[in-house]
């Protein structure tokens, strides 16, 4: 009997002209742990979509188990042991832990009135798996991203799952969440389940995987156990390219501070956060879930009012109270939820980027002054490199990276002297990633203020001169200079109860 579970062969997609995958084979052996990696746009959630029945491809062959499929449907490929855990979780977040863990056994059983102890007894088994505890009554939509993709696990292993499909687990946690996935996939591995891990992040992918598939374009172009790969080696084979990132450095001498906090204080989320900034400067602020560093980036940002403290620009101090007041005083801030909280997806990428500049714009009769907008699009199309042919389609047309790169377009736009950027490279591709920290050293280099607020410990330690860490609303260390590196920050956040 082979040692393959799944084995896809020759698959071709095509949508509207568009050439999704070609010719593309993957095969994942029973308990492996396989990383399918790639840039946005290589095809990965389409072949994922193919294995999980979503999308039915023009040619090739699946086979699961040893049975081939000519036509593979979502509840086939349920069926089969296969669970597709999306970037979403798709849960029901109005439903409590227990509902959302015992909702597919209530209505296989075909009853009108839901078992209550039933329910609290499958979700109680459901976590068990996994060796977590969590209030089964606790609505899914106040858990934290963590717990809610421990609730996506639980569920797909209650359906006898062989092979779980995760896509972008480690997006949104924090590096002690990362390990206790981890430990849940070895977990899941010594019971003989296969996974299927999409990362962006090289570094997890070379610590928790066994073999490695490359997608470039809808082609794979390598495959391999993953002792035959390092970073450098996967990034040239998922962009076609070297990427190089270089260490930040960055000299305050003679400088004087371009921001300033005093004992800024933000009842139950910050206390007495004090630090300075430096034009020039790319600072990094990190912690664990709850130590309040959005919410600090909100209040110099003026989304939300600091109650006590000052907050200085240049030197003067400037009463910053609402968004307006920020934007009047030079502060810019790019959301970590570039799609629900930075972007009118709907809207053109023009529109996105002038959004902010409005008042600007105006003619002496009221009018927009188009001309005017587009020099200022055409701008910052050019100075961050924004791959689109059009500015008048919409802006969820774009990739991740790119739509990205309009959010940053909107801020600076604004002529913002400090930049805060929260997870700025979150859900982005590796060539977008280093393309946009490429970027972020060209403009502090040209003065500009930069905070990053960020979980991707190699991120802060490429781009910032020296890292500030939270903890529950209080500002504990400094690392910087010969101190900052990899394992010193993730050895102080693994120190912080």
């Amino acid at each position: 009997m082979t040692d393959r579970f799944l084995v896809v062969e020759e698959i071709d997609k095509r949508f509207a002209g568009v050439h999704a995958l070609n010719r593309v084979s993957l095969s994942i052996n029973r308990g492996e742990i396989h990383c399918l990696a790639g840039e946005n746009g290589c095809g990965k959630s389409t072949l994922i979509k193919v294995i999980a029945g979503v999308h039915k491809p023009d040619s090739g062959k699946i086979a699961i188990d040893g049975k081939s499929y000519a036509t593979l449907h979502p509840i086939d490929s349920i069926h089969a042991g296969i669970q597709v855990i999306y970037q979403d979780f798709s849960l029901f977040p109005n439903l409590t832990v227990a509902e959302n863990l015992a909702i597919n056994s209530q209505l296989e059983l075909g009853r009108k009135l839901i078992n209550w102890r039933e329910t609290r007894k499958t979700a109680r088994e459901a976590l068990d798996q996994i060796g977590i505890k969590l209030d089964l009554d606790m609505p899914v939509e106040r858990l934290p991203v963590a717990d809610k993709q421990l609730v996506a696990i639980s569920r797909a292993l209650l359906h006898n799952a062989r092979l779980v499909i995760m896509d972008e687990p480690t997006t949104a946690l924090t590096q002690k969440e990362v390990d206790r996935l981890f430990g849940i996939i070895k977990g899941m591995q010594a019971r003989g389940i296969a996974t299927l891990f999409v990362s962006h992040k090289l570094r997890e992918v070379l610590e928790i995987s066994e073999r490695i598939t490359i997608l470039r374009n809808g082609q794979k172009v390598i495959d391999g156990a993953v002792s035959e790969f390092d970073e450098p080696k996967i990034v040239y084979h998922m962009t076609g390219r070297a990427v190089t990132d270089s260490r930040f450095g960055f000299d305050p001498k003679g400088k004087s501070p371009l921001l300033e906090l005093r004992d800024l204080s933000l009842k139950s989320d910050f206390r007495n956060i004090g630090f300075s900034l430096y034009p020039g400067e790319i600072l990094g602020i990190t912690g664990l879930l709850g130590s309040g560093r959005t919410e600090l980036a909100l209040s110099i940002f003026g989304a939300r009012s600091a109650e006590s403290g000052k907050i200085l620009v240049e030197g003067k101090e400037r009463k910053i109270r609402s968004i307006q007041h920020g934007i009047k005083a030079g502060i810019a801030y790019v959301p970590e939820d570039r799609v629900s909280e930075g972007l009118f997806l709907k809207q053109s990428i023009a529109r996105n980027i002038f959004v902010s500049i409005l008042p600007r714009l105006r003619k002496p009769t009221g009018l927009l002054d188009f001309r005017k907008a587009n020099d200022i699009v055409a701008e910052w199309i050019k100075t961050l490199s924004i791959a689109t042919p059009d500015t008048a389609r919409p802006v969820q047309t774009l990739s991740g990276g790119n739509q990205q790169r309009v959010v940053l377009a909107k801020w600076l736009s604004t002529n913002a002297k400090i930049l805060i950027l929260n997870g700025p490279t979150v859900g982005v591709d590796i060539g977008s990633k280093a393309d946009i920290h490429e970027k972020l050293k060209q403009l502090a280099k040209k003065g500009l203020g930069v905070i990053v607020i960020s979980d991707d410990i190699p991120e802060l330690v490429q781009n910032c001169n020296r890292v500030l860490v939270m903890h529950k609303g209080s500002m504990v260390r400094e690392v910087q200079g010969g101190a900052l590196g990899e394992n010193s920050l993730i050895d102080i956040l693994n120190g912080l109860d």
